[in-house]
């Protein structure tokens, strides 16, 4: 980086063996395209190599998050952890996020400063509810039209039942997370586009292994772990399958939070997932799981 010094005014650009000044005030001293390389050019593609890869570098965040589903109560707990990780120096605010079901009702939040609070006193719908956009309309309320490019959510397309990424960038979060949460037989499917999705926990509980690359990937799976038995069992072998998935392909380290046992005493029926008593008690589980956690 001591190259900068010596071309204070050129923005350099790897252009195959030399460098193109990108400014009309640079220096002579990068070598115009096409001719040979010279001392200088030379030390230019070296500076512009050394660029290239200190910014590949750069590009990987500290941390990113992967939330999963669990209704209400998953909201609850994963809520819980993002604001007892925050307590302890780890802020997901900025960082690229991907949730599944209610886990990207947590990355929506989380991106835009929503608190749990809000959230909780959101009406429930009454279930089954086959009227289109019931989820949306309730998701605006605290989301209003705002996109984010830092949330991912993983949605179901129909008809295939296709595990699909969508981005924040190019629809509203109400949107994106009444997608992601329409569970089949409970809530109509959400249009997007041309496409109609449905809740993208039907192929992958977190989806781990679609997380952002960073350092550090936060992973909560509120159904996991001690959760219902078997089914929890099931949700958390799938899950360690795509944990695995991820490491080998971006060499980070994982944090995972899963209920404990005592937090799975919340809710042991599937009814106890849509309880707003419930995904407060579980809030503050989450909350002191993660104050409590070893990092």
């Amino acid at each position: 980086m001591k190259f900068v010094v010596v071309f204070p005014k050129c923005a350099l650009l790897v252009s195959q063996q030399c460098c193109r000044a990108t400014s009309s005030t640079a220096s002579s001293a990068c070598p115009a395209p096409g001719t040979n390389r010279s001392v200088l050019g030379a030390v230019c593609i070296v500076f512009c190599n050394n660029l290239r890869r200190e910014t590949t570098l750069n590009s990987t965040p500290a941390f990113s998050g992967v939330f999963g589903g669990g209704g209400l109560f998953g909201i609850g707990y994963g809520m819980g952890v993002v604001d007892g990780l925050r307590k302890r120096g780890i802020d997901l605010t900025n960082s690229p996020m991907l949730g599944t079901s209610a886990g990207s009702w947590i990355a929506a939040a989380t991106a835009l400063g929503v608190p749990f609070s809000a959230l909780a006193t959101l009406p429930v719908p009454r279930f089954p509810n086959p009227k289109a956009g019931v989820l949306a309309a309730s998701a605006e309320k605290v989301f209003g039209k705002s996109n984010s490019s830092l949330v991912h959510v993983v949605a179901c397309k129909l008809p295939q039942l296709r595990r699909t990424q969508l981005s924040a960038s190019d629809f509203p979060l109400s949107s994106l997370v009444a997608a992601s949460s329409a569970v089949p037989g409970l809530l109509a499917p959400q249009k997007l586009g041309k496409h109609f999705y449905i809740d993208g926990g039907i192929r992958s509980g977190v989806s781990v292994d679609w997380a952002h690359p960073s350092e550090t990937l936060i992973v909560v799976a509120p159904l996991a772990g001690a959760m219902f038995g078997p089914f929890g069992s099931f949700v958390e072998r799938k899950m360690k399958r795509e944990m695995n998935e991820w490491i080998a392909k971006y060499s980070g380290r994982i944090l995972l939070f899963a209920p404990k046992e005592s937090t799975s005493h919340i809710a042991t029926l599937p009814q106890h997932l849509f309880n707003r008593e419930k995904a407060l008690a579980a809030y503050e589980h989450g909350l002191n799981e993660a104050t409590n956690a070893i990092l």
